[in-house]
């Protein structure tokens, strides 16, 4: 039986109230960002495979299941047991100096370190060994064999740990695509992005608070990539990012032992409420052909997509020989053509549906 749940997301405790970003005073902006559409991502209990093929996944939104079985992980992944099982095997990993980090400005670096003192460094909130200063932040995500070709996958590359980790089968195995270890330091924030993928979060320890944006929001977001250029999602340069209050925000805590459902093009951007751990586990759910096969993160455009754009470039080439009345006369049409036959009606009508739906902001049960 499937219990919907929703969950005011704004109750947490006052050690870890300190750690999440907080409003910049009473200023014009955070008065617009007051305005930003707050939607609450929905939680359920007793998911098997049945319940989330039927009922959660063809909607392609994200949701917060609970109670899943995830292994003796749970209880097992202490900092200790960590650095035992992980022993010296060198990882590479991000450091930093800020709490938010920036990858398209690379304000953090990269350095290597043994597993077993990256874990006790990333436990810590200040460091008698460190890298840049006592309070750096760390954060790793874990990388194939070979960088250039191999997807991460926590049962090569950790074994020991990987046997402690059960993930339930929502998705056929020849659909995997890889198991991507993180581990990261209180109050690190990382960017928004997407993945073209769907996949699974599981968080195994920790709290971790997940604001996530809808695909049909793109062109808020202020995209370079895959990643947006808006850093600071609590508190932007609206004079900067002025359409950034449009996008609705989806939010979630996720508690240890949740997972979170994030479907391909997703947006998401995460902060560490506590010292956590997590699984992010993604998988093919297009055909196989439609990815790039030399790619090895998973977040290279499908193939079609990519060779789309590249074809709109031509395009916009083509018109820069026209005058400037001319390119904006037969740009319009494009745009006009191209929104035809690709927008999906339906889809913007959940976005909307989501939008007039009023959650209570105490769980509730509805009978299954």
């Amino acid at each position: 039986m499937l219990n919907s749940l929703s969950k005011n997301i704004t109750n947490v405790t006052p050690a870890e109230e300190d750690y999440r970003p907080q409003a910049k005073g009473c200023s014009r902006e955070s008065r617009l960002m007051e305005q930003q559409e707050k939607i609450p991502v929905p939680l359920y209990t007793e998911v098997n495979r049945d319940v989330f093929l039927r009922d959660i996944y063809p909607k392609r939104r994200p949701a917060v299941l609970k109670g899943v079985s995830l292994g003796p992980c749970l209880d097992k992944w202490t900092v200790q047991y960590l650095g035992q099982k992980g022993g010296d095997k060198e990882v590479k990993i991000h450091v930093s100096t800020v709490p938010q980090m920036d990858f398209l400005h690379k304000n953090f670096v990269y350095k290597t370190l043994p597993f077993n003192e990256f874990v006790k460094r990333a436990s810590e909130t200040k460091h008698s060994d460190f890298f840049l200063s006592e309070d750096e932040s760390y954060y790793l995500r874990s990388l194939g064999e070979d960088v250039r070709k191999d997807p991460a996958d926590l049962s090569k590359q950790f074994p020991d740990l990987a046997e402690d980790f059960h993930l339930p089968h929502f998705f056929e195995s020849d659909q995997f695509f890889s198991s991507v270890f993180r581990i990261s330091s209180c109050g690190l924030q990382l960017w928004t992005h997407y993945d073209v993928m769907d996949n699974l979060l599981a968080q195994v320890t920790g709290r971790k608070r997940v604001v996530l944006y809808s695909p049909q929001d793109a062109l808020h977001l202020y995209l370079s990539g895959d990643k947006s250029e808006v850093l600071d999602i609590d508190a932007p340069s609206l004079e900067q990012f002025p359409d950034f209050v449009k996008a609705k925000r989806y939010e979630c805590v996720l508690e240890p032992g949740d997972l979170l459902f994030i479907p391909a093009l997703w947006f998401h951007n995460t902060l560490a409420l506590q010292f956590g751990i997590g699984v992010n586990v993604f998988w093919r759910h297009l055909p196989a052909d439609s990815y790039d096969k030399k790619d090895p993160y998973g977040n290279k455009d499908p193939v079609a997509a990519a060779r789309a754009l590249q074809v709109l470039e031509r395009a916009l080439h083509a018109l820069d020989e026209l005058p400037a009345d001319y390119r904006d006369f037969y740009g319009r049409r494009m745009i006009q053509r191209i929104q035809n036959r690709t927008y999906c009606d339906s889809l913007r009508t959940k976005t909307q549906q989501d939008s007039d739906t009023v959650l209570p902001s105490r769980p509730t049960t509805k009978p299954g």
